[in-house]
């Protein structure tokens, strides 16, 4: 069925954007599946962008501005900083060659530039004890802001830059069910940093498959971006499902559901296993590539197509043989069509996908803002 109380967007398009391309966690465990070489599937071909530089492992967050892509190594320091936890950011040129080792206290989890300043935020410690880091990139200065462990009981994720406001993912929620923040807004202001509710974990949401109306309860909020309609799509790793926010911190937001489901090898996983999602990104342009960083595999993937359908999601997916996701039997990238929830697999055989971005080949085009009043 259509997707209820929204115009023919963003998810119309989705519908559209999968039928003309195929005419044209939750903490995962080590993978346990046989990995063999990645494979795309046609249209869609892929290069490997970068590998592990020396010393550092993990690659999993990326952010680009109009010359760099930045991607995050966590190595394997533990998600809630302790033990001396280290991370680090590197920063290559549109080629894949790295020009900048930045090292950084903490287990890196969240990369984004700041469209108004151009500086980079780096979000740390999702498991507990978060911290902020703002690097000024002309001079590489970093400045620590401390956020600690928030009412949910552990860290925050990902965050994401609007024309107004900044939101952070709460992940690793101690509480089931969880009535706590699920995405907060933050406001720095001289050395602190100010978060303020804009979802709650158990918010009130209709699902985009059936057009009901449930209570949300959200166990592993993760990464975040902005559609192409200025709405906020949140992952929930665990959970399996995206969360959308339309308006978010406005009087009228309305908060959507999108279950996922896949296949793997052409089995349907709702009848073998349980599926699971990291980062969600939208194809802003029709020519341009897609980034994707492998943790397990410790590589970064570029995929292209002669056409991308302007607006398609794609999503990282790790697919496990049980709800309890103790065994791993496959992960990709896919194709999400956000009406049915469906991811149609693009590249197989990866190890444990994550962090991810669309690079256009124009960047020229205006950046995706929220709206900032109610209709």
């Amino acid at each position: 069925m259509g997707f209820p109380h929204k115009p023919a967007r963003t998810y119309a398009r989705a519908i559209c954007a999968g039928i003309a391309l195929i005419v044209a966690t939750m903490a995962r465990p080590a993978v346990a599946h046989a990995i063999e070489a990645p494979t795309a599937t046609p249209p869609y071909t892929f290069t490997t962008f970068a590998t592990n530089p020396t010393g550092v492992s993990k690659p999993d967050s990326i952010t680009f501005n109009a010359s760099n892509v930045f991607v995050g190594y966590g190595n394997n320091g533990n998600p809630d900083g302790s033990g001396g936890a280290m991370s680090n950011i590197i920063e290559y040129d549109m080629s894949g060659h790295e020009l900048k080792n930045i090292s950084i206290v903490g287990h890196n989890d969240g990369l984004r530039i700041d469209p108004a300043t151009g500086d980079l935020w780096a979000l740390q410690n999702e498991d507990g004890n978060a911290t902020l880091i703002i690097i000024k990139l002309k001079t590489f200065k970093q400045t620590t802001y401390t956020i600690g462990t928030g009412p949910h009981g552990g860290g925050y994720d990902d965050l994401v830059f609007d024309n107004k406001s900044v939101f952070l993912s709460a992940s690793a929620p101690t509480h089931n069910p969880n009535t706590e923040p699920a995405i907060v807004s933050a406001k720095v202001t001289g050395t602190k940093v100010t978060l303020e509710p804009i979802l709650e974990g158990n918010a009130s949401a209709v699902d985009v498959t059936d057009g009901d109306t449930l209570t949300l309860n959200l166990q592993d909020p993760d990464s975040m971006i902005l559609d192409p309609d200025g709405e906020l799509v949140m992952t929930s790793q665990g959970d399996g499902e995206l969360i959308i926010v339309r308006h978010p911190g406005l009087s009228c937001q309305q908060n959507f559901r999108v279950p996922l489901t896949s296949t793997l090898g052409g089995v349907a996983m709702g009848d073998i296993g349980d599926t699971q999602a990291d980062d969600t990104i939208f194809a802003t342009q029709t020519a341009g590539r897609i980034l994707v960083a492998d943790k397990a595999l410790g590589a970064v993937y570029s995929i292209t197509a002669p056409y991308f359908a302007p607006d398609a999601a794609y999503s990282a997916i790790d697919v496990f043989s049980d709800p309890s996701a103790t065994t791993q039997i496959g992960a990709f990238v896919g194709q999400t069509n956000l009406t049915t929830g469906f991811v149609t697999p693009i590249l197989e055989n990866l190890g444990d996908p994550g962090g991810m971005a669309f690079i256009p080949e124009n960047q020229a085009k205006q950046q995706v803002q929220a709206a900032d009043k109610c209709p």
